[in-house]
Parts: C-alpha cells; structure tokens; sequence
C-alpha cells in the first residue's frame, strides 16, 4: 500500500483552483494558465511549465508527490501494462493508482475520431454475470481527479503515437457503475468538458448506467449534456435479474418508467446496451418483448457481441442479426457496436482480472 497525501490538483474545479490560489494570496486570474497546463497540455511535471513569477513560486511551494509535505499532487497514473490491439485500432492501459490498485482505460480509433473508455470504479458492485469486472466486486470508488487522469493519460499516449490526433468522445463504460459514484463522475465530467481544457464536447460524452434508477432521475433534474446509456439485457423481469442483479432492488418496471421521464424531461435520445447472450436473450420472442416494452421512448437500441469471461460466454452472433431486424421493423435504430480490442481483452476488467489470476 502507497502512502497518500495532500489534494490531487486534478480533483479541483476551475472555481475550486480559483479559491485555492486566492487564499494562499496569489491572483485567480493564474487559474488560466495553471489549469491549461493540467488539462490542455496535459503535463506530468509542473516545472516545465512556463508560468509566470507568481504562480511558479505557488507550484513550487505547494505541488510536490503527496508524500513530501506539500499540499498537492498531481493524479498521474503508472503504466503497469499495455497491449496494443493487432488492428492497431485499440491500446488497452492497465492503470496502477497511488494506492496500489489498478484501473483499466481503453484507448479506441474509428475512422475519422479516437473514443477514450474510462473507468469510475476499482471493481463493481452491481454483480452482473456476464461481465468480468462484475465477477471480482467492489473495491472503492475512483475519485475525480483519478477519472481526469485517465483521460489525460490517452491524451497523452495518443499525441505520442501522432501529434495531429485528439481524443474526440469519451464513454464511461471502463470498470465500475457510473451512478454509483455519481458525485466524482459529475466533477470529473465537468473538467472533462471545460473548453479551457481537455474540451470534449458534452454531446461527445457517454454515461452509462446498469440502471441505478436515482442517478438516471438527478441526470434529468439536473439536466446533465451528456448522453445516456442504459445497459439493458432483458425485456421481462425475471429475464433482466438473472443478468443483472441490481434489478432486483431497481425493477424492469421502474427503470423503464424513470426513462420515460428522463426522455420527456431532457428531450434525449436514450440509448439502450444489449448484450448478446446465447440462449439467455437473443431470441426473436425476446426482440419482439424489447420493443414493445419500449415502445414510445426515443431509443436507440446498441446490440453488443458478448465478450466471454472465466465465468461466462456464448455470443450470440447467428441470431444477432433477426434480434435487430426485429427492432428496426418495429421503427427502432438498431446497430452492432464495432468491436474493439477483444484480442487485448478490451471488454471491461478482463485485463486486471487476467493480471489476477495469472
């Protein structure tokens, strides 16, 4: 275990960074400069930054490793393991945070854009049978700044492999359940999105959720910019909770009932997540359930090829193909997520777990 002191700079809002130079006597307006050089240029090392006499004292008398006495420190993740995909398309991180645990973060290309997949958690506690961060439970929640960092760092390895690429989306699909811990990933969002900054556009961001009924009901009061996406995988109760097992504290009934008013609040597009499983949930009876239990909300449905676990397998890729026909003659946009990185096991905790176990 790492010792771990201090305050992350990368924790801090723009106000809050604000604040911070403001009571140790230095001008607000040093904010600019400081946070450009976390989020923008997205540096490792504070000292080679350019700043100007005031703020270069306050980073030298005030940043250090969180371990020297100093108030702050930066959120800079070790590199414990990278495996580029044999498309060339996908790098998948294994990330070693301050205390020793380790995150995943995927780095996928598309033609045309780069989408960063980030993790909120070390491990999960939703439990859901087919996923392999499900499979090895809950640690503890990822602050913001460790949600920030990991963005930061595929910024910085996409701009290693090609200086002229940026990151255009981000999905927060990696480890862990959004909702879960709503408040870090609302803060680490709003740095995320800051045009000052890392600037991914809101509408260019990606929260999903397995169904965690009050962060769906705070994104639709609050109104967050960011697209929901609801992972789904069965269209009867019973169906849902041998899948997914927060369903039975969160039912099929009122999760669906909390998305109609999120869409009638918001306006938005809900996208729904199914996870392909043979024999489980891929029959055109079930296809036919899904969009009647749908019926009326503006969905998009996103039909995912299963990856297989230690614990589970059987994607149902022959009767993908009707499951989605079913849904689009039924007037629903239906499409297959372009699979990433499976070879690097990019699917969700399959690398930490394998670094486990090995």
């Amino acid at each position: 275990m790492i010792a771990t002191n201090g305050l992350s700079l990368h924790d801090l809002s723009y106000s809050e960074m604000e604040q911070a130079l403001q009571s140790d006597g230095v001008n607000p307006a040093h904010a600019k400069a400081l946070w450009q050089g976390l989020h923008r240029d997205a540096l490792v090392d504070l000292s080679v930054a350019d700043f100007l006499p005031p703020l270069r004292k306050w980073v030298d008398e005030n940043v250090g490793n969180g371990r020297d006495g100093r108030h702050f420190f930066l959120d800079i993740p070790e590199l414990a393991e990278e495996i580029p995909s044999s498309d060339g398309l996908t790098r998948k991180f294994l990330l070693r945070l301050r205390d020793g645990q380790t995150i995943e973060t995927v780095l996928m290309g598309y033609e045309g854009r780069h989408t960063v997949c980030v993790s909120s958690q070390v491990g999960c506690a939703m439990g859901c049978v087919f996923c392999a961060t499900g499979q090895m439970g809950f640690m503890r929640h990822l602050r913001a700044g460790e949600i920030v960092g990991q963005v930061l760092h595929a910024r910085r390895a996409l701009r290693e492999q090609n200086p002229d690429m940026h990151l255009r989306n981000l999905v927060m699909m990696g480890m862990g359940e959004p909702l879960h811990n709503i408040e870090a990933v609302r803060q680490a969002l709003g740095t995320i999105s800051d045009v000052r900054g890392i600037n991914i556009g809101p509408s260019k961001i990606a929260v999903s959720t397995v169904g965690v009924i009050p962060g769906i009901e705070r994104m639709a009061a609050e109104n967050w910019p960011y697209r929901l996406a609801v992972s789904l995988h069965g269209s009867r109760e019973e169906e849902r909770a041998a899948l997914v097992p927060v369903s039975k504290r969160w039912n099929l009934e009122a999760l669906i009932a909390a998305c109609r008013a999120y869409g009638i609040k918001t306006g938005k597009r809900i996208f729904f997540e199914w996870t392909l499983i043979a024999g489980e949930n891929d029959s055109a009876q079930t296809a036919h359930r899904l969009a009647k239990l749908l019926e009326g909300i503006n969905a998009h449905i996103n039909l995912i090829p299963l990856n297989p676990t230690g614990g589970y397998g059987g994607s149902a890729s022959k009767d993908g193909h009707e499951f989605q026909r079913i849904l689009r003659d039924a007037g629903f946009p239906c499409t297959f997520r372009q699979r990433r990185g499976i070879d690097v096991a990019a699917g969700c905790g399959m690398l930490k777990a394998r670094g486990e176990t090995a």
